[in-house]
């Protein structure tokens, strides 16, 4: 019988593998999630919801379900959701899905496949689309596919937290998730960086696949935005060098903090000073609205969903820019103190 090989040990082809959600106030989407890891095709799963301090009915619906062992926790976060899970996993395997994700059936089998290197600590996967009538969702969908067929190589810098398969050693040399990152953004590619840092092989296999509801609601979007610009800053203190990029960013992404802090500067000044100014900050947003325009159409190939996405990425520059600005202030200096 065939075997995958796991550094110095090997286990059969049909290994028990550990599957772990982290779940927070997810009573609409739960259910879903957890069917679909229990029809997955490899039947040997030991699965752990760990329910990080839920108000509402999560945990009823968790402990209704039959093969899930529900673990509770005070709200900490997803990152320490997701360590406190991997702790309850005796197995050699570990796989990392989102309470509002739906694993196709396969899931597990394709990832599982990819371990027979042994230099792979991680097989991440990427995203299928839950809710596509929704149009901020499809537009939502189809960027990150976009940039998961356009920057993303086999062996990456970078992976999700919401899809992917890791050896369980392996995550406990990193030391797992870093939990003072707080809300779900950052924890996965501060993971990834630590993983590479220690020499190991991150795998991206598209063909893994895990359907996700992606926001409905711009002022959802947005929150979300804000939040990954805030935690980007610290991110770059703890990872100087994944400022040069990664494999999920493109250039515009960092150059929208420029034009955007030139544009709000432009603005303060041609108020206070210098009235000709506004020409210049007109001129500027136009560039901008230009860039968002042809990404968005790149992105959609649709008239009617360029149009609505291109004012969605306007918004979510200034929103990612003011994010990111706030965590300047509020977390380097706290990194400086720490360190003085």
């Amino acid at each position: 019988m065939a075997r995958f090989q796991m550094g110095s040990c090997q286990f059969m082809q049909s290994p028990t593998v550990g599957v772990v959600i982290p779940a927070y106030n997810c009573e609409k989407t739960i259910l879903n999630t957890l069917h679909a890891v229990l029809a997955q095709t490899h039947a040997n799963i030991n699965l752990i919801v760990v329910d990080d301090g839920s108000t509402d009915k999560t945990a009823e619906i968790i402990r209704s379900v039959q093969g899930v062992r529900c673990v509770y926790q005070d709200n900490a976060g997803p990152a320490m959701a997701r360590n406190r899970g991997a702790q309850e996993v005796k197995n050699d395997l570990i796989f990392f899905t989102d309470s509002d994700c739906i694993p196709h059936k396969d899931w597990i089998e394709k990832a599982l496949g990819y371990f027979e290197d042994p230099s792979v600590a991680v097989v991440a996967g990427s995203y299928g689309i839950a809710n596509p009538e929704n149009l901020l969702a499809r537009c939502v969908h189809k960027e990150i596919l976009y940039r998961h067929h356009r920057l993303m190589p086999l062996y990456p810098k970078v992976f999700g937290s919401y899809n992917f398969g890791i050896r369980k050693r392996i995550f406990e040399i990193v030391g797992g998730f870093n939990t003072s990152y707080r809300h779900a953004s950052g924890e996965d590619n501060d993971l990834s960086y630590k993983i590479l840092k220690a020499g190991y092989k991150i795998y991206f296999a598209k063909e893994v696949l895990v359907n996700h509801y992606h926001p409905e609601r711009v002022k959802k979007y947005l929150r979300e935005q804000y939040r990954h610009g805030f935690w980007r800053v610290q991110m770059y203190l703890d990872h100087p060098s994944m400022m040069k990029g990664d494999d999920y960013t493109f250039w515009k992404d960092r150059a929208e903090v420029g034009f955007v802090s030139l544009i709000v500067l432009n603005l303060i000044v041609s108020k206070l000073f210098l009235p000709s100014g506004f020409t210049i900050t007109f001129f500027l947003f136009l560039f901008l609205f230009t860039i968002e325009g042809y990404y968005s159409w790149a992105v959609t190939k649709n008239f009617v969903e360029t149009i609505f996405f291109t004012f969605v990425m306007l918004l979510r520059a200034f929103v990612r820019t003011f994010g990111f600005s706030s965590g300047v202030l509020r977390i380097f200096p706290k990194k400086f103190i720490k360190k003085s």
